[in-house]
């Protein structure tokens, strides 16, 4: 789709053992622990509903029982080899420890996601479409192989964090539906992290590159765009797109019943046949279905039959829009319109897979620990923390005590993540905004989601060093080594211990470089 001139930069914005469902008298049951590889996954259960799996794109587990092969590819920065990435045994989960390994000491991004149906579908760089990419030969990005950890069933897995100018794609295609052939679709997002801009979407695109007319396309879309369709309350929704049209329901604009959703993990499905079509979605974690829409195709020319031709994006729309952001963990696309009782099947298998945020500890900056850190500068700021602030993205510090609100203590905890730009240093993210990173820009520090610019991973990457007066530790800026993490009059920066900027004061430049990292505050 294309990008409209509103296009902007929008902010923010399983459960466990013993799941069990039964399909058609016996037919399916889906039983899952946390603790096991599944005995079921989900193109399993569309199997044997009658819709199987066209294309299964996941990097964070096996998505059949006997799956066994590669999730995902990844290349290092620093010679530009490539490692595949698979699962830790058939039907299980992504095997993180290897590609932790592989990047150690520095950045990898994700260049393949395999497809696990054996229909060859699988989702490499977007080549350039009627909007170029920002990356070489108009392509769009590839991936940050960091910068979207979760854990599954206890196991340390990542997802793919698409910022603005990432996307994924395969126009030679085997299986997946064309013209009016009946399909379905569902994919795992991050209910948190989205924007306006064009357009974040998994499923059917044109195989051209182009917005070839209406109804070439039918895809998830996830996102707060009010362009050509929305739903209820202030977004972000689950929208179909079919080309020229983002569809909440059976009209072009607004469609009361499809709800503004924004689970931390959020199932997202859509299905499309002759003159009919369905949205439904739910919570990842816990939970059913609903269903948004189900229906018609839209009262609008075009859509009646469909024409879609059967190319498969990730993150970008159908001409290669890509001004959007959003975060994808594992998703597939059928042959065959799905019953609403294989997909509620398939919603209890991922609700017992066991999605989390990826936090595993507290008090150390070993990745996934959450922490906070207290400034060491006396008499003014030992009571005080790096936090940041809700009126705006700047990052400040604040006295925290055990009386301080829960959003105070909250917005001064933070998840430490292996460095984006090397993973031998650390990248810190918001505990409560979910995907939103500590970074410096023009040497102040801000509390943002990934932009997509060349620098933002280098921007957002500290090296932790014994504090520079010797209490606690200092953490240097990647990209600036003689700068450190400093608070200067309140609110924090990269500082130099002296230098033309006020922040380079050299006076208490040691102590204010200096920090506690000490248990959580939220």
């Amino acid at each position: 789709m294309k990008k409209p001139p509103w296009i902007r930069r929008a902010g923010r914005a399983l459960l466990g053992a013993g799941t069990t469902v039964v399909l058609a008298a016996g037919l399916l049951t889906v039983a899952a622990t946390t603790s096991q590889a599944a005995t079921q996954g989900p193109c399993d259960i569309y199997a044997a509903g009658g819709t199987p799996c066209v294309a299964a794109h996941s990097t964070t587990r096996a998505l059949y029982a006997a799956y066994n092969g590669p999730l995902y590819q990844v290349r290092r920065a620093s010679d530009g080899t490539t490692k595949d990435i698979g699962v830790l045994s058939a039907g299980g989960y992504a095997d993180a420890a290897a590609q932790d390994s592989f990047c150690a000491g520095t950045s990898c991004v994700i260049t393949v996601i395999y497809d696990e149906s054996g229909k060859g579908n699988h989702l490499a760089q977007a080549p350039r479409g009627h909007f170029p990419g920002p990356a070489a030969d108009g392509n769009d990005n590839p991936a940050n192989a960091f910068e979207a950890p979760v854990t599954v069933a206890g196991h340390k897995a990542y997802g793919v964090y698409v910022a603005p100018g990432t996307g994924y794609r395969n126009n030679k295609t085997n299986g997946i539906a064309t013209g009016d052939q009946p399909e379905g679709m569902y994919a795992i997002f991050d209910g948190t992290h989205f924007n306006g801009g064009c357009c974040f979407d998994y499923g059917n695109a044109e195989t051209t590159g182009n917005d070839d007319g209406n109804g070439t396309m039918e895809a998830l879309y996830f996102g707060d765009s009010k362009g050509w369709g929305w739903g209820s309350g202030n977004g972000p929704w689950v929208m179909a797109d079919l080309e020229n049209g983002l569809f909440s329901g059976v009209n072009r604009g607004f469609n009361a019943g499809d709800p503004s959703v924004n689970n931390r993990f959020l199932t997202a499905m859509l299905k499309g046949g002759p003159n009919q079509w369905a949205i439904r979605g739910g919570d990842a974690q816990s939970g059913s279905l609903s269903t948004y829409y189900s229906g018609v195709r839209p009262n609008a020319p075009g859509y009646n039959p469909m024409k879609k031709q059967g190319a498969i994006i990730l993150g970008i729309g159908g001409d290669n829009s890509n001004a959007s952001a959003g975060t994808f963990y594992e998703g597939v696309m059928t042959s065959g319109y799905p019953s609403d009782a294989t997909e509620n099947a398939v919603q209890a298998n991922i609700t017992a897979a066991g999605y989390t945020s990826g936090s595993t500890s507290t008090g150390t900056l070993t990745p996934g620990s959450r922490i906070s850190l207290q400034a060491t500068t006396a008499p003014c700021c030992t009571s005080h923390y790096l936090r940041h602030n809700d009126a705006d993205d700047k990052v400040v510090i604040s006295a925290v005590n055990s009386s301080s609100s829960a959003i105070d203590k909250a917005d001064a905890t933070w998840i430490v993540r292996a460095g984006l730009a090397n993973t031998s240093c650390l990248t810190f993210e918001s505990a409560n905004k979910p995907g939103q990173f500590l970074r410096h820009f023009n040497y102040e520090l801000y509390l943002s989601f990934d932009t997509g610019s060349g620098t933002f991973a280098q921007d957002a990457t500290f090296c932790p060093t014994t504090g520079n007066s010797g209490v606690g530790r200092s953490f240097q800026s990647v990209n600036y080594p003689t700068k450190y993490i400093r608070h200067y009059n309140f609110t924090a920066y990269i500082a130099g211990n002296g230098g033309s900027n006020s922040w380079d004061s050299s006076t208490s430049w040691a102590a204010d470089t200096s920090w506690l990292v000490d248990q959580p505050r939220g």
